[in-house]
């Protein structure tokens, strides 16, 4: 199967964020949910099972100049294993415009025994565009070993490369990805990374955050958090942290 969704958020004449292009397909619908303020809130709902081996799916959004657009997602995301092609992808595209905020805040993607699944998600932020991107990986589902996951995170502002970095796991993943330099045997990491205009002049400075978590600030004004834990609520519970603290 292959499907695109997309969203794009404008401001209208009275201020408020509007949405002209809410399109969903296949296995991701979208909905339109409650919000307060200015904000314009997206709700990703699974409409079937998803991804499977040799699907390809493709969530684009877009925040034009002045709108702030909140997408979240109903339940976690399952890569399952198809009955011929071994390899899905999905692909996330978030495109910023200065002045627009955007918080993309999706449950976590569970990789399931057997599965295979790319995940690429780029962000293009303008200059004085802001960002929330939090993702969280769990590897397997309780007592079940995790399927291979790939998953690339790349954001640039004013076309300049702000983050990119990429993590392997599962079988046939290059050596080490399980040993102390990566995820030491833990099995849910998350990363969430923040960009203000305001870091720009006042910038956090690198922190641990608990003893699952740490804050590293990146070449430009955003900081990226990472957190490598046992299980997916320790996982959350950092990244929740995080974002309290960043404000």
């Amino acid at each position: 199967m292959r499907a695109t969704s997309r969203i794009e958020a404008r401001v209208d004449d009275r201020g408020r964020t509007t949405l002209p292009v809410l399109d969903g397909e296949g296995p991701l619908a979208l909905r339109r949910t409650r919000s307060t303020g200015p904000a314009a809130r997206v709700t990703l709902v699974g409409a079937m099972s998803g991804p499977l081996g040799g699907d390809h799916l493709t969530v684009e959004a877009t925040a034009h100049e002045g709108a702030v657009l909140h997408v979240d997602s109903a339940a976690a995301t399952i890569a399952l294993p198809g009955q011929t092609e071994p390899t899905a992808r999905y692909d996330v595209r978030l495109t910023v415009a200065d002045g627009a905020e955007l918080r993309w805040l999706p449950e976590q993607l569970i990789s399931v025994r057997e599965s295979d699944l790319r995940v690429t998600t780029r962000a293009d932020l303008g200059a004085d565009a802001r960002l929330v991107l939090r993702e969280e990986q769990v590897l397997g589902r309780t007592g079940e070993a995790p399927g291979r996951l790939t998953s690339r995170l790349t954001v640039r502002r004013a076309g300049r490369l702000l983050l990119d970095q990429e993590l392997s796991c599962g079988p046939g993943a290059p050596g080490g990805w399980d040993g102390p330099a990566v995820l030491a045997g833990q099995r849910s990491v998350g990363q969430l990374i923040v960009v203000r205009p305001e870091f720009v002049r006042d910038k956090p400075q690198p922190a641990l955050l608990g003893e699952w978590a740490a804050l590293t600030p990146l070449a430009g004004p955003g900081v990226l958090v990472t957190a490598v834990a046992p299980d997916a609520l320790l996982v959350r519970r950092a990244m929740d942290e995080a974002l309290r603290q960043l404000g």
